[in-house]
């Protein structure tokens, strides 16, 4: 029978002993808290208030050694002595609870307030006791750092203020860390009577027990008296600040992030920000903004990263006035979709480098063109006839942009763009066509400026992986402090991109010279190095800008969050000033090295920028990328035969070869001539000789249509006065002096020389038209008229 009663009451005690082992807990806090941002410092930047409607910070381990003596001082003096429960404490309130027959003293150690915070239940003897168990439990489950930290954080300071950080920012505005002895005080007497902080009333017994406070401190030889008596003399809280607003935008994106990852985590997050550049950045933002609003311009948007990590230095989402709702401030820009314009053509050009389908100069057509019904224009409307593919990414030249991405194809770039990591272009190929090179994707400046920083970082750790790649530098910004990447590929022997091409691209775009759309190049000259490349997309609704250098990435937009356009909203007009402003912060000095590694020496023909052939006499050797070796040979060098006099043409059938002169000649082909003649030094073909005549048919055409091209299809709008409009057909001869007959469907319709034009209003339908000079050359092509009804 005794071993059956042992057996039970051993049972009865394992039973106590499991309840009380698991009656606390594992979360005591599950209220909401405020979603927190910090800086790379961990200073406040951002703060939103929580459901709740409180402002409640997350927990934090640290806990200024000010607050714990004057929270000690004040609520336990044997805080670091007892298990919870303070005897001692007990039969004090007791006593002084009977001798002034009502509650005076409630003898709670800072434990049992901890417990108390979290239930949130009546207070009455009962749950004193339920307290009082509870304490002595956490006191096993935690440290007393651990403890008082979860007091400081949940403590109610008056309003809808909880905890010490919250209190700090609202009623000093700046960390507790930075608080003096008698600000502290104010605070450590409130979680007793949060009302006392009212501004308008309690201020002399808020004031009496900070000094009683600050007294039992220097009695305890915490403070000496200099520093008591000085803390007495500081003023009181008085109205609650705002909290900062550095960066408003992050702190909506992450919480966007948070939510979308479903985490239950801290709603604190320490971020890569600098404080200090984000206020400059946005001093900067604000004042364009206040110039452009003037011309309905209302929106801007700044993006600095670092290269070598990705980390966000400054994130300026846009504008921000949450008092006039009109301008649409609330908008993260730098996570909007929006047509890039130009921005991606830097990408093209080191793409077709990697490849070796061109090499640096190599002279790109810019005439009128139509592809498959597409008809890209330059921005200034004009034409080059051919340009180096360099200066035609300096100069943001479109057709020659639009000719290179159909060389590559547009199916390629499409791939390569989302293995770089712009994850926007989510529809296929086919939906972008070529128009993808002009903007006719949609992609974000905070992926954009990634592309750009991965590029940066390929080039930069050339050297440092030994003529290596890893694949890893190629990802996305980053803004949250202490993140780890997963490493996933490691190095390898080829890159996305090589740095040989990387470095090319960015050598052009540190050209000053843009004419065109970046007329405004000069107010830009700086010490700084700098690869810049602006955009404006389609109507004038973005204007872009994106910067370079070993050190940092800078990306600027500006437009309207709504995608309202507006005349003048053009990238280096409105984008570009404030790109160049933000870089004077930066203050960087050096530059890219050379990665000769990743580059090999190739002799190229001066003036066509191709492979040189036999026929080229002037050339030059460049390094290039190592895949430039594949790189067509020169086609625009040919062998001609003149005369004795080298003024005409000649063929044996009309000249003894004896007396020939053989040159290497220069020669574009007439519709690239006809423009680049004009603003490049050409030498074009002497004619023939007239007796040699019959034999042209041995030389290229002197003549071609520029446009339309050979099946073109054509619409044809109507004027303004409801009649049909005209289409322009232009044709190009090698002899400025020569005319040329036209034929439509046969039937001839005029003479032209000099300039060759001609305004025809064919109907719709499909229609040759015939071209012949006074030679006999003949040229010929379909096209058709579209109904407009079509």
């Amino acid at each position: 029978m005794n071993r059956f009663k042992r057996k039970w009451w051993l049972v009865l005690v394992a039973v106590v002993i499991t309840a009380y082992y698991f009656c606390l807990p594992r979360q005591l806090f599950t209220t909401p808290t405020s979603f927190v941002l910090e800086d790379n410092n961990g200073d406040l930047l951002n703060a939103a208030i929580a459901p709740d409607g409180q402002w409640r910070f997350p927990y934090n381990a640290h806990v200024p050694e000010k607050f714990k003596q004057c929270i000690i001082a004040y609520e336990d003096k044997r805080f670091y002595y007892h298990w919870g429960i303070d005897p001692i404490a007990i039969g004090r309130a007791i006593k002084q609870n009977l001798k002034g027959n009502k509650v005076v003293s409630g003898g709670s150690t800072l434990t049992m307030q901890v417990i108390r915070l979290s239930r949130n239940q009546p207070r009455n003897i009962w749950q004193k006791m339920v307290e009082a168990l509870l304490a002595t439990r956490l006191e096993f489950a935690a440290s007393k750092k651990k403890i008082i930290a979860l007091y400081a954080a949940n403590a109610p300071f008056g309003g809808n203020v909880v905890g010490l950080e919250a209190a700090s920012w609202r009623y000093y505005g700046r960390k507790a860390d930075q608080l003096s002895w008698g600000e502290m005080a104010a605070l450590a007497v409130l979680p007793n009577s949060p009302a006392l902080v009212h501004p308008g009333r309690n201020r002399t017994t808020l004031r009496n027990k900070r000094n009683q406070l600050l007294d039992k401190l220097y009695e305890r030889r915490v403070i000496d008296s200099v520093t008591c008596s000085l803390a007495r003399l500081e003023p009181l809280p008085d109205q609650p600040l705002p909290l900062p607003q550095y960066a408003p935008h992050l702190l909506d994106l992450f919480r966007r992030d948070y939510q979308q990852q479903q985490s239950d985590g801290p709603t604190r997050i320490s971020s890569t920000v600098s404080a200090d550049l984000q206020r400059n950045v946005t001093a900067i933002a604000e004042r364009y903004h206040n110039a452009y609003k003037a011309n309905g311009i209302n929106n801007a948007a700044v993006l600095v990263l670092d290269v070598e990590t990705g980390n966000t230095l400054a994130y300026v989402g846009n504008i921000y006035h949450p008092a006039e709702p009109e301008l649409e401030s609330h908008v993260d820009i730098i996570q909007a979709r929006r047509s890039p314009g130009s921005t991606l053509k830097p990408i093209l050009y080191a793409a077709m480098l990697h490849d070796g389908l061109i090499l640096p100069n190599t002279l790109i057509p810019d005439i009128p063109t139509q592809i498959a019904g597409y008809s890209p224009q330059n921005f200034d409307l004009g034409y080059d006839g051919a340009v180096p593919a360099s200066r035609a990414l300096a100069r943001s030249l479109n057709i020659p942009s639009v000719r290179m991405l159909q060389q590559y194809r547009y199916e390629r770039f499409h791939t390569l763009l989302q293995k770089m990591g712009i994850t926007t272009l989510d529809k296929p190929a086919d939906h972008y066509g070529l128009s993808l090179i002009l903007g006719g994707g949609e992609t974000t400046l905070w992926e954009l400026s990634g592309v750009y920083a991965s590029m940066a970082r390929t080039l930069l750790h050339m050297e440092q992986y030994k003529g290596k790649y890893d694949q890893d530098d190629i990802h996305p910004p980053n803004y949250q402090r202490n993140l780890q990447r997963p490493s996933q590929f490691g190095l390898s022997k080829s890159g996305q991109l090589d740095a040989g091409s990387i470095w090319h691209t960015f050598q052009a775009m540190t050209e000053v010279m843009r004419p065109g759309e970046e007329l405004l190049w000069q107010q830009f000259s700086s010490s700084q190095r700098i690869a810049w490349k602006t955009g404006t997309s389609f109507g004038f609704r973005d204007g872009w800008a994106i910067g370079v250098t070993p050190q940092y990435v800078v990306g600027v937009w500006v437009g309207n969050a709504d995608g309202e356009g507006r005349p003048g909203l053009i990238g280096v007009s409105t984008a570009a000033p404030i790109l160049f402003d933000v870089f004077r912060l930066l203050r960087t000095a050096s530059w890219f090295n050379t990665p000769y590694a990743q580059l090999t020496k190739i002799a190229v023909c001066r003036k066509s920028g191709f492979r040189s052939g036999e026929l080229c006499e002037e050339t030059d050797t460049i390094f290039a990328p190592v895949a430039g070796v594949r790189a067509g040979v020169c086609p625009y060098h040919q062998l001609v035969h003149l005369d004795r006099t080298g003024q005409w043409r000649v063929t044996e059938a009309c000249e003894s070869p004896q007396y020939m002169q053989h040159k290497s000649w220069f020669i574009l082909p007439p519709s690239q001539e006809y423009y680049y003649r004009s603003k490049n030094y050409y030498q074009q073909l002497p004619p023939y000789k007239p007796d040699c005549v019959a034999s042209l048919g041995l030389d290229r055409a002197p003549m071609e249509l520029i446009y339309p091209r050979p099946n073109a299809r054509i619409f044809v709008p109507v004027e303004i006065d409801g009649k049909p409009g005209q289409t322009i057909f232009t044709a190009t001869h090698r002899n400025s002096t020569a005319k040329i007959f036209w034929h439509l469907d046969n039937n001839f319709i005029g003479t032209t020389s000099e300039f060759h034009q001609m305004a025809l209003r064919p109907p719709a339908g499909k229609h040759t038209i015939t071209l012949v000079d006074e030679n006999g050359e003949r040229i010929a092509l379909e096209f058709e008229i579209l109904d407009k009804e079509r």
